[in-house]
């Protein structure tokens, strides 16, 4: 059970309530006009936990040497000693292979682009030792979880996907140039790249709050192209709440709550899903 443990806390499990309500949404969506199965929902979970897992075990992996001499992060398994090297990158294979696969369980379209969606995820963690952008490839790779949704869902050619997408993008894109905030000193030092260290926390701040102003604003646009109820637009007025409360915890001056700023953000996805969900019912 130890062992258990140390293996969710590796990978941060809790944190997929980030992206695995907005695959499920993007599925949703698709449902309104294709079969359902309860089989789908499986796999589904099953693509997004695993995914997310072998993508954090992969940043954890390759990040090891400079979570070692971050004191932020030197508590990690690895830098500590609670996994090694070895374990850790079993522990990938292994999460990959789940995904693969149970994306093949889903369509064989799914098993053909799992291992974009694999080099996808793992690109984030290697992006800051190339790109100031690093904060940008991990909205991406996030974005991902609602077209696969769709797609795992059954959904064709659509703007609707593609929307949701942007906003999560957006969405996690905000969050993680306020969460590297915190790093600014460690990663200059250290030859990393990142929006703030390229352009200074303030000016970081302040696009992180016109990133997440554009993602109610793709969330909106999403209500009038998906055609969805207008009891849809409460859980987005909900979300926009939440954002502003998250930016209003952090200042150029004072990164002392950028923590649980992070952490209010598990509650979007699944405010935005359950939102969605009740008015399509609803509806």
């Amino acid at each position: 059970m130890n062992r258990l443990l140390t293996y969710l806390s590796f990978v941060r499990a809790s944190h997929s309530v980030f992206a695995l309500p907005f695959a499920l949404t993007g599925a949703l969506l698709a449902w309104r006009t294709q079969p359902f199965s309860w089989w789908q929902i499986l796999w589904i979970v099953v693509c997004m936990v695993s995914a997310r897992s072998a993508a954090m075990g992969f940043n954890r992996l390759v990040d090891a040497r400079f979570d070692a001499l971050n004191p932020r992060t030197a508590m990690r398994e690895l830098p500590r000693g609670a996994l090694s090297m070895p374990e850790a990158a079993l522990f990938v294979i292994a999460s990959s292979s789940v995904f693969v696969f149970a994306a093949g369980r889903l369509s064989f379209l799914c098993l053909l682009l799992s291992p974009v969606a694999l080099a996808i995820v793992f690109w984030y963690s290697l992006a800051k030792r190339y790109t100031t952008y690093t904060q940008l490839f991990l909205g991406l790779a996030m974005a991902v979880a609602p077209v696969g949704g769709w797609i795992a869902a059954g959904g064709g050619p659509a703007a609707a996907p593609w929307l949701l997408g942007l906003a999560i993008g957006l969405w996690v894109g905000g969050f993680d140039v306020l969460y590297a905030c915190q790093d600014v000193e460690f990663d200059r030092a250290h030859g990393l790249w990142s929006i703030p260290v390229r352009f200074g926390v303030g000016a970081a701040i302040r696009l992180s709050r016109l990133m997440h102003v554009a993602t109610i604003a793709a969330m909106a646009a999403l209500w009038r192209v998906g055609a969805l109820p207008a009891l849809y637009l409460a859980g987005v007025v909900v979300v926009a709440v939440l954002l502003a409360y998250e930016q209003s915890l952090v200042s150029e001056h004072d990164l002392s709550q950028v923590r649980k700023a992070f952490d209010l953000n598990g509650y979007v996805g699944i405010i935005y899903f359950a939102a969605t969900a009740i008015s399509l019912v609803i509806g």
